[in-house]
């Protein structure tokens, strides 16, 4: 019988994410020497290869790519079996990895800590900032619990719990404080600044202003919200940031912020997890505390 164990499975996963030894490695918090060790001992148990490995970067080989599906399975499993390990009725404690997408990260997120760790003291939160969609991979392969970001993902496999409907709205020069609020569709008629590619916020924004995905000559970008209102402040064009980002991000700057029409321009923000989780019902249980969270801030800082 092949002496495999989990470490294998859990380093051989990070090499095939990050398709580099060296940040594979640092994802692990191993040396890279131990981390190829690891994976050729590995390969010597299949005697065969499981990776093509050149100067920049590595690739699966047929055998790898098999492999992998199979260790990404067995490491759900053990994950899950872990979490039937806690307390099945009484309040979720332990360490909880989530994924806050970076439009909602900065705003929201401190305040849930502050108001998680006097709800539920025993539990320890393990955030990671990112874009929606290597969040939701990352969610997949169980190695977080649960996301925020906008609703709708979609997909099967996975549970969706409304938080709140979240306003977008308009950033323009203080100059134009006084100008009519155009309709969301005439912002493509305009010097329009979105977030760069990745980001569902522009993919959002897009949408709410009916520009196609493939036009982009429409629009500049920028890498950050943070970015973008500073740009609009130095008189660049205009922008949307959602409602929450705006005591932190217009803060002493000569922006104008002026409201859509009410209904015209939003998100959905929400709580996923994996269906699978046995923690289902503690889970749902923090999303309504989340959804309080949320809630009440959204009405302090309402303008």
């Amino acid at each position: 019988m092949k002496n495999f164990t989990l470490k294998h499975f859990r380093y051989f996963d990070a090499l095939a994410r990050e398709r580099h030894f060296g940040r594979a490695a640092e994802a692990c918090a191993i040396s890279q020497p131990a981390l190829s060790v690891q994976i050729k001992e590995l390969e010597a148990m299949f005697g065969a290869p499981l990776v093509e490995r050149s100067a920049r970067q590595i690739s699966l080989t047929t055998l790898g790519e098999e492999f992998l599906v199979r260790a990404r399975r067995v490491l759900t499993e053990v994950e899950e079996i872990a979490d039937l390990s806690r307390k099945p009725d009484g309040p979720i404690t332990g360490r909880l990895r989530m994924g806050v997408i970076p439009t909602v990260a900065p705003y929201l997120l401190p305040e849930i800590i502050k108001r998680l760790s006097v709800i539920l003291p025993d539990l320890e939160l393990r955030p990671r900032e990112s874009v929606t969609q290597a969040l939701l991979d990352d969610l997949m392969q169980t190695r977080l619990d649960f996301i925020i970001a906008a609703l709708p993902v979609s997909e099967p496999s996975l549970r969706e719990f409304a938080l709140f409907d979240e306003d977008f709205v308009l950033i323009r020069s203080g100059r134009d404080a006084h100008k009519e609020v155009p309709a969301p569709d005439k912002l493509r008629e305009m010097n329009l600044l979105l977030l760069e590619e990745g980001h569902c916020f522009r993919d959002q924004a897009l949408s709410v202003c009916a520009i196609r995905q493939s036009d982009p000559s429409l629009m500049m970008e920028g890498s950050s919200l943070a970015t973008l209102v500073q740009m609009v402040d130095a008189g660049m064009g205009v922008t949307l940031i959602p409602e929450m980002a705006i005591p932190l991000e217009t803060k002493g700057t000569r922006v104008a912020i002026s409201r859509f029409e009410e209904g015209t321009a939003k998100r959905t923000i929400g709580m996923i997890w994996r269906r699978t989780n046995p923690l289902e019902k503690q889970l749902m249980s923090l999303a309504a505390a989340i959804r309080q969270i949320g809630q009440a801030q959204r009405e302090r800082h309402r303008i």
